[in-house]
C-alpha cells in the first residue's frame, strides 16, 4: 500500500469528503451482527466515526501515522499503524469489513485473503469510494480539463480503478445490492472547493516537480462561476459489496 497522504493529514481531515450516514446504517444491519468492524486504509477515520455509531468496537488501521493523528477520538475506536494486507486481529474477528477511498493502492491478492481470515462467517466487505467530482455543466468541462490534463500524467497508475468506478478491480465475493440510493454532496465555497483539489496526490506530485501550486491558476478562472457564494459539488458514490463466501 502506498502512502500519499501523510504530508497533507490535516488538509485531507478538513477538506475530504465523507460518506453517507444513512449508507453506513444499511451495512450495519446486513452485518451478521454489530460486534465489531474494522475499517483498513482509515485515513482520518472518516468512516470509522461512523461506524462507530454502529458496531460495538471499531478497529480503524492505517500505514500514516500522520493521518491517525488527526482521526476524531471516541471509546469504541481503536487506531492502529497497521498495512490493509496484514493486521493483528485474530482469525474470524469482525463482522464487517470496509475500505473506503483506498482498495486501489492496496495489493488484491494480499488484502482479500487478510479479508478472509479476519471476517466471520457471514461477514461483509464493503469496499467504498467516490468518482470524479461534478459541480454544474458550465464548471465541469473546466474541471475535467484540470484532472486530465494539467495534472492528468501526474496521477499514479492506480487511479485508473477510480475512474473505471471500482468496476475492473477484482472481486471475489458474492455480492449483494444495496436498497438505499446514495450520494455525497455538499454546498461548497469556491476555497472549499479549491482546498479538496489540493488534497489530490496529482496535485501535490505536480507540485514538486513544477515546484507551484496549478491550483491557484484554477481558482483564478472559476471565480466567475461561483459569485452566489458556495456551489454544490456532488461526488458520485461508488461501491463493492459482498459476502466472505467466494464465488
Amino acid at each position: 500500500m502506498k502512502d500519499l497522504f501523510s504530508e497533507q493529514a490535516a488538509h485531507y481531515a478538513q477538506y475530504r469528503p465523507t460518506y453517507p450516514t444513512a449508507l453506513v446504517e444499511e451495512l450495519a444491519s446486513l452485518a451478521p451482527a454489530r460486534h465489531t468492524a474494522w475499517d483498513c486504509g482509515t485515513g482520518n477515520g472518516q468512516l470509522a466515526v461512523l461506524l462507530s455509531e454502529n458496531f460495538d468496537k471499531v478497529i480503524a488501521t492505517d500505514i500514516s501515522a500522520q493521518q491517525l493523528l488527526e482521526a476524531p477520538q471516541k471509546h469504541n475506536i481503536t487506531y492502529l499503524v497497521e498495512p490493509a494486507e496484514r493486521t493483528s486481529a485474530p482469525d474470524s474477528t469482525f463482522d464487517l469489513v470496509t475500505v473506503a477511498q483506498a482498495i486501489h493502492w492496496f495489493s488484491f491478492e494480499k488484502f482479500y485473503g487478510e479479508v478472509n481470515r479476519v471476517l466471520r462467517p457471514g461477514g461483509l466487505l464493503a469496499v467504498i469510494g467516490y468518482g470524479l467530482c461534478r459541480v454544474a455543466p458550465d464548471i465541469d468541462p473546466i474541471i475535467d480539463y484540470f484532472y486530465t490534463h494539467t495534472v492528468g500524467p501526474y496521477w499514479d497508475a492506480e487511479r485508473r480503478y477510480l475512474d473505471e468506478e471500482y468496476v475492473t478491480i477484482p472481486f471475489p465475493y458474492k455480492e449483494i445490492n444495496l436498497m438505499g440510493a446514495y450520494k455525497i454532496q455538499y454546498d461548497w465555497s469556491l476555497p472549499t472547493f479549491t482546498n479538496y483539489l489540493r488534497t489530490w496526490s496529482a496535485v501535490r506530485h505536480f507540485q514538486r516537480v513544477k515546484q507551484y501550486d496549478p491550483v491557484a491558476g484554477l481558482e483564478e478562472m472559476l471565480v466567475p462561476y461561483w459569485i452566489e457564494g458556495v456551489r454544490s459539488v456532488e461526488f458520485p458514490l461508488l461501491l463493492r459489496i459482498g459476502s466472505r463466501e467466494e464465488v
